[in-house]
């Protein structure tokens, strides 16, 4: 079986920023991913899902991304940028390769996937969270008779013309999902809490800047003063502030169950809907290391960094706040993928 210095499980944006420095690193490596072209999560996204952020601060390492004819640059501009990157660095990627498990005899690993087995001296987990959807247990969500759909699931609005919908969650994405499906159909929006907006001048260039004055001061061992702007907090894109112009951006109280036709309110009171859309996040898609004993709730596992605390030689790249400031974003994975090399070549100079 031919020996791969590191094998990357995962082929997106995170995939991508770390095969970018490895690639300068001259390790013999292999990209598995189980999509089957170039693009990741976004390929899954909702068809009017846009960027935060301008294109020069949504871009990957080494390459900037092409200046978009709007504000933010939109899903289909995304992925033709993440499919040229692919192609401009001739990153090394097996595409159609779903990684089942991953075992660990002595210092090699062998990745097994539905198309056999590969083995490495490193893995590095950049599989994100979008396979992993996050739906609350809620008594009798099963009785329900009408559609329900995680917002990963959601495309556009026209399934839900003048049909009664309940869209549930606060951040970002359940607000801009009820800015589109209220437009065509009747909404009401549920949320634990109530959603917090960031000031209309503030987009992702402000929270890329707080997240790293954040990492810059932890690094120094300086205490951070906390910022005004939230990470969580619903970005004031377009659409929402349009849906804000409609009057439409009203929230209320979580329901406390669901019956056949819809959901029953604090106060005993019961409402039907046609259709239920969560919106409520996701957990880490890291069930293919399930296998080596580490993981925690939603998916979650120890680190320093990037470098898991339990596994020697195994690295996770891209998952959020414990993998990273801003790692989830493509402008932010840069940081932590040019780290995750630079210590699997220092990691693979000991083991040899």
């Amino acid at each position: 079986m031919e020996m791969y210095d590191l094998i990357v499980i995962g082929g997106g944006q995170s995939a991508l920023a770390c095969a970018y420095f490895l690639r300068r690193a001259g390790l013999k490596y292999i990209i598995l991913d189980d999509q089957p072209q170039g693009g990741g999560a976004w390929q899954h996204t909702w068809d009017s899902l846009t960027l935060f952020s301008p294109a020069e601060y949504s871009s990957l390492p080494g390459w900037m991304m092409p200046k978009s004819e709007n504000e933010f640059p939109s899903k289909l501009e995304v992925l033709d940028y993440l499919s040229a990157y692919q192609e401009r660095y001739q990153i090394r990627i097996q595409h159609g390769v779903k990684v089942t498990d991953v075992q660990k005899n002595g210092t090699v690993f062998t990745v097994i996937s539905d198309q056999g087995e590969y083995q490495s001296r490193a893995v590095i987990s950049a599989t994100g969270t979008f396979q992993n959807l996050f739906i609350p247990e809620v008594p009798g969500k099963d009785l329900f008779k009408g559609h329900q759909l995680h917002s990963a699931q959601y495309k556009n609005a026209e399934p839900f013309k003048d049909k009664n919908v309940l869209i549930v969650g606060a951040g970002n994405s359940g607000a801009q999902i009820l800015a589109e499906v209220s437009k065509v159909a009747k909404t009401v929006w549920a949320a634990q809490n109530t959603p917090e907006y960031l000031p209309d001048d503030v987009d992702g260039r402000v929270l890329f800047d707080v997240a790293s004055a954040k990492y810059n001061a932890m690094k120094e061992g300086k205490e951070f003063v906390p910022s005004q702007y939230n990470i969580g907090n619903v970005v004031m894109v377009p659409t929402v502030k349009e849906a804000r112009s409609r009057g439409v951006l009203e929230t209320r109280e979580t329901f406390k169950e669901i019956y056949e036709n819809g959901v029953v309110w604090q106060d005993d009171s019961r409402q039907p809907f046609d259709a239920i859309i969560w919106c409520t996040g996701f957990g880490f898609a890291t069930g293919h290391l399930r296998g080596l004993g580490i993981l925690q709730e939603k998916g979650k596992t120890d680190c320093e960094g990037t470098r898991s605390v339990d596994v020697e030689g195994l690295w996770l790249v891209g998952y959020g706040s414990f993998t990273g400031f801003a790692s989830a974003t493509l402008i932010g994975v840069g940081r932590s993928a040019r780290q995750t090399v630079s210590e699997i070549v220092e990691y693979l100079k000991i083991q040899k």
